[in-house]
């Protein structure tokens, strides 16, 4: 497996002020609740601003420094890692989650903006104009790529990718851990990463998404992904990082492309929002 990577950067308001729990353990859990507009380009070639809102959270004693200095509007840095769980409900059914656990956090000022920093969003919450939502991973494919067209034609490409993340416990000892990222890319980009396979390398930067829909007990879920905007072949040998399966000659093709996004098939209206 790849030597993983995995990395988030967030700039955005928060839409309420957090509040602290603890755990039965006594360790303090601040989730920090986001909002920004990020400037894409779609097919078109037009700038377009897209909403995000991202669930972060802080443990510990850097939860406890920040729980007082942070209300409702402030804008914040946050850079920390994604963090896939699962579990299984009372009734038995599996779930899973893709959580963004936070290892640093700083209040920001508006700096030189001199227009409104923010606009107000349908819920009468503040939300970052410029705002930054980017996601590095490196991992290994845990199935083949899916490539498939919409009806406009637009070509489409997932994947989910296995993050793997050594780390050192308390006790000194040496462990491993995977998290899981489905990733989504567009048009080119999806039309030269639909022949990746189970167990291939890739480094994917993009920015974080959530989908909802409605399952089948009428209960509203939701979902978080990986829309990629850059993918790169990891290939075999010294330099690679890790066991990547990709040969070199087929990397070559479709190393270094991006892609602009599907703007009309991107964020769930903000009344589907859960915060």
């Amino acid at each position: 497996m790849a030597r993983g990577m995995n990395v988030v950067y967030l700039v955005g308001t928060l839409v309420q002020a957090p509040e602290m729990r603890y755990t039965p353990g006594g360790l303090a859990i601040l989730e920090l609740n986001l909002a920004g507009n990020d400037h894409v380009t779609g097919e078109d070639g037009a700038e377009r601003e897209l909403a995000w809102y991202h669930r972060a959270t802080v443990f510990g004693a850097q939860a406890e420094l920040l729980a007082n200095q942070l209300q409702e509007g402030t804008p914040v840095l946050v850079e920390g890692r994604l963090n896939y769980r699962n579990w299984e409900t009372p009734e038995g059914q599996k779930r899973s989650a893709l959580d963004v656990n936070a290892s640093r956090v700083d209040v920001l000022t508006y700096g030189t903006r001199t227009d409104e920093p923010t606009v107000i969003d349908a819920r009468g919450q503040h939300r970052l104009k410029n705002a930054l939502n980017q996601v590095v991973i490196v991992g290994n494919l845990t199935r083949d790529a899916e490539l498939r067209y919409t009806p406009s034609g637009a070509a489409v490409t997932r994947f989910g990718v296995a993050v793997n993340e050594r780390f050192r416990s308390r006790s000194g000892e040496d462990q491993e851990r995977t998290h899981f990222v489905d990733v989504t890319v567009w048009r080119e980009l999806a039309e030269a990463t639909g022949e990746l396979k189970r167990g291939d390398g890739v480094f994917v930067m993009g920015r974080l998404v959530n989908d909802s829909w409605t399952d089948k007990e009428g209960n509203r879920r939701f979902t978080t992904r990986l829309e990629g905007q850059r993918v790169e072949f990891l290939t075999r040998g010294p330099g690679s990082g890790g066991a990547g399966t990709r040969p070199e000659r087929q990397a070559t093709g479709a190393q270094a492309r991006t892609s602009t996004l599907d703007i009309d098939e991107e964020f769930p209206p903000e009344e589907d929002l859960p915060f």
